[in-house]
């Protein structure tokens, strides 16, 4: 069995961007991802393609078609170290459109109204094809050999010289024997601390304190859902609408123009009903909900959407814990990333956004994070590891 030195659980933003470090380096590591997918809580729509379809499995380096079901913002001008990656990626980026009015529900027996808007500061930017362009160029830049998905891990032991990694049995192994075990003298924990802390079995335990502390750091993303509706063009634009829309009424609380950069229109929403609400109503029946609000604010052609899509986080059990189904959905304080005592002190580090002390929760946070964990690994590499020369592929480490 191999022994490697670095272990990376999770194959989200974090995980990744990880990896690719690690590659810049010439470090050898494994990525375990227990998705069938990688991404994490970054999630694509493509209205064209297979909806059961990987976005690794798509071509996605030109497509304009993506409509994101996770994060879809960042800000340029205060994460300068995510817009560096994207630039050096070559990915297009356009500005969220804000141009013209938005609309407001105050309460249910009155209409909406129609009031002036407003363009952030600074301006939301996204990414042509959806945030998936960014994990999808990643992944590109890594040896697929390296990376292993459907593997879900559930122990870890930390031996003499290493740390054995123990993945759940699937469904086409019948026997113990065929038990995927990896075997690593580093992880890093590309999760969020409160998934890690309730899903990961420690052996011999990690400190209580440190424990309790992942616990209680909310994951960014795990209480929200999303909804989708995609229209043969942007036609609230011609009614002089930015696609911008409050409501106190609901499904949907926060609306936003989700189109393409050109071609399908699309709008999109937060919903401001709490996730134990959701999940008593079926998907079909919150959708038509979301569609009469959307009639109700922008008119009737917003009626016959041409594709529609709902993501719940909540019931994503590889996002979302019981204990994250009723928090309050804002982003939490960054707990401690490492444990300062015992057998795991030099050897598990935590690199998901949560971890990131700058951005917790956004992709920035992703970027930071991992940065920082690969920054800090002790493998007897320090002068490789710390080397600022530019990458072949033009990525400079900063």
């Amino acid at each position: 069995m191999q022994n490697l030195p670095i272990a990376i659980i999770g194959g989200g933003l974090s995980g990744l961007y990880a990896a690719f470090l690690l590659e810049q380096r010439g470090i050898d590591y494994i990525l375990l991802e227990a998705r069938d997918r990688l991404g994490g809580r970054i999630a694509v729509a493509k209205s064209s393609v297979d909806q059961n379809a990987s976005s690794q499995s798509v071509d996605n380096e030109k497509s304009n078609d993506g409509f994101d079901l996770g994060p879809s913002w960042f800000w340029p001008e205060y994460q300068p170290q995510l817009s560096s990656v994207i630039e050096a990626l070559d990915l297009p980026r356009f500005a969220q459109f804000e141009d013209g009015d938005m609309m407001v529900e105050r309460a249910a027996n009155e209409l909406s109204v129609r009031t002036q808007g407003y363009q952030s500061s600074p301006p939301s930017m996204r990414l042509v094809g959806g945030m998936a362009s960014l994990t999808d160029a990643l992944y590109a830049r890594l040896n697929p050999k390296r990376i292993m998905t459907g593997q879900v891990v559930e122990h870890l032991t930390k031996m003499d010289q290493y740390i054995e990694i123990q993945c759940k049995l699937n469904a086409e192994q019948v026997t113990a024997s065929q038990l995927p075990i990896y075997r690593a003298q580093h992880v890093l924990l590309a999760l969020p601390p409160r998934l890690a802390a309730a899903n990961l079995l420690f052996e011999p335990a990690l400190p209580q304190a440190l424990i309790t502390e992942w616990q209680e750091t909310a994951t960014w993303m795990a209480p929200h859902a999303k909804y989708v509706a995609v229209y043969d063009s942007p036609f609230w634009r011609n009614q002089g609408l930015s696609g911008s829309a409050r409501s106190a009424v609901g499904p949907l609380t926060e609306i936003h123009d989700a189109s393409l950069v050109e071609g399908k229109g699309a709008l999109f929403g937060f919903f401001g009903v709490p996730a134990h609400v959701r999940q008593s109503v079926s998907e079909t029946e919150l959708k038509a909900h979301c569609r009469a609000q959307l009639v109700r604010l922008f008119g009737a052609q917003a009626e016959t959407p041409t594709a529609e899509y709902l993501k719940d986080w909540a019931q994503d059990s590889l996002t979302a814990t019981p204990a994250d189904a009723s928090g309050a959905a804002q982003h939490a304080v960054a707990p401690t990333a490492k444990p300062n005592t015992g057998v795991w002190q030099d050897c598990l580090t935590g690199s998901a956004s949560e971890w990131s002390e700058s951005f917790p929760g956004y992709i920035a946070g992703a970027i930071d994070a991992a940065h920082k964990a690969v920054q800090g690994l002790d493998l007897g590499l320090s002068d490789e590891l710390s080397s600022s020369a530019s990458p072949s592929n033009g990525i400079v480490d900063e």
